[in-house]
């Protein structure tokens, strides 16, 4: 493997996350827009907006991270999918904003009817998104992104029979992701209506999404033959057969209330289109160009593997301990009370300690990194400031609380 696909692999986890983490998130919107009327539909739309509460900003973190190391590392090749794809993209982009408006609108809300509105732009939002992202991905697998500023179709670049079936299998993963992970939520707080309700969409979803996708590969079919015989006959086969395995598992697991297993095989899923696309597709990102072509220099691309894997070690942890909050509602005793909860500064000073090690950790590694992989002065100047750096948030990090506290220190 050659230093010029690593970004890109990158890049496809963080698209995979994104359709994971992102698209649960958008189908759970889906959700609340199709709950209907009364009682019953509003309890639906709470549900769905609870159980989003935590997280619902957080997941948008993966749709950047693709944007930066493709920009970065990929520029010829993201300049000419932005430009042709303006349209789809400038869609999607007001969608993630009127989405994230609304649900920041919703607690301010005094009437029943100021509240069905914004849930409706709300839902209208949710759907819109992730098919306009859809059609970007169903143009850039068609071959209708020619190399060059704007050279492809304005309108005809994102509206082939293949984009718009990419755009509704979004959607439509969305949906069944989030019906999935919503009865789960249902199920593990008691909640036996609400866990009923979103079994029965789950298993509608799952049976409609397998549609979708079933549609999407006669589109494939019928708009770029190459990539389809790839993915059914060449290096796609075995990410679509892991597709299928695990959407026909996450099914069983859905109709017998396995529900946590259910989430991981549908992430597993979905995941595994992604994966399906990529191999199916490579070495080409567009048509004419492949991977080598399009990637920049050495030196930038060592810095976004470094500059990757130090911000990975600061944002994982975090990402973590917020999913599994959010999943658990806490931190996992085993017997007994938990113990008696430590005062806030000590809680602070504690997260704080572990915060300035993971950060002391990732300047060591952009230090290594720049210092003995990149070439250019200016990253060996990085290199010897990151140095720098990680001693010194080193030095504090190793510093007891307690000597900081009898010192006068904060």
């Amino acid at each position: 493997m050659s230093l010029s696909t690593v970004p890109l692999l990158l890049a496809l986890a963080g698209l995979a996350l994104y359709a994971v983490l992102g698209g649960a998130d958008f189908g759970a919107g889906f959700w609340q827009l199709a709950a209907g009327r009364g009682e019953r539909g509003a309890a639906v739309r709470e549900h769905a907006h609870d159980a989003m509460a935590p997280v619902w900003e957080a997941n948008h973190v993966w749709l950047v991270f693709v944007l930066v190391v493709m920009w970065t590392s990929y520029p010829e090749a993201f300049a000419s999918i932005a430009s042709t794809l303006a349209i789809p993209l400038f869609i999607a982009a007001i969608g993630i904003i009127f989405r994230g408006t609304a649900y920041a609108l919703r607690a301010g809300t005094s009437r029943i009817g100021e509240l069905r509105a914004v849930d409706t732009v709300f839902g209208i939002s949710s759907v819109l998104t992730p098919f306009a992202l859809g059609t970007v991905v169903g143009a850039i697998a068609a071959g209708r992104v020619p190399v060059g500023n704007a050279a492809g179709g304005a309108w005809s670049s994102w509206t082939s029979g293949l984009s718009l079936a990419v755009g509704a299998l979004a959607v439509a993963t969305g949906a069944y992701l989030a019906a999935v992970y919503l009865a789960a939520d249902a199920a593990r707080r008691g909640d036996a209506s609400l866990e009923r309700a979103f079994r029965v969409r789950a298993l509608v979803a799952a049976v409609v999404g397998g549609a979708a996708a079933a549609g999407g590969l006669v589109a494939l079919h019928a708009d770029a033959r190459s990539l389809y015989e790839e993915l059914v006959r060449g290096a796609g086969l075995p990410a679509l057969v892991v597709s299928v395995v695990a959407g026909l598992g996450t099914l069983w697991l859905v109709w017998v209330r396995r529900y946590e297993a259910a989430r991981y095989s549908a992430a597993l899923a979905v995941a595994a289109v992604v994966v399906g696309w990529a191999l199916a597709q490579q070495p080409e990102l567009l048509p004419g160009l492949t991977v080598s072509q399009a990637a920049a220099s050495r030196d930038t691309l060592i810095a976004v593997v470094v500059a990757v894997g130090a911000g990975a070690l600061v944002l994982a942890p975090s990402l973590a301990l917020l999913f599994t909050l959010t999943l658990r509602g806490r931190l996992g005793y085993e017997d007994g009370e938990p113990p008696a909860a430590p005062s806030v500064v000590r809680t602070l000073a504690a997260a704080r300690t572990g915060l300035l090690a993971r950060v002391a950790g990732a300047c060591l590694i952009v230090a290594v990194g720049f210092l003995t992989l990149a070439d250019a002065g200016w990253a060996h100047a990085i290199g010897v400031v990151a140095l720098l750096a990680c001693v010194a948030v080193g030095f504090r990090a190793a510093v007891p609380t307690d000597i900081e506290d009898a010192e006068g220190g904060p």
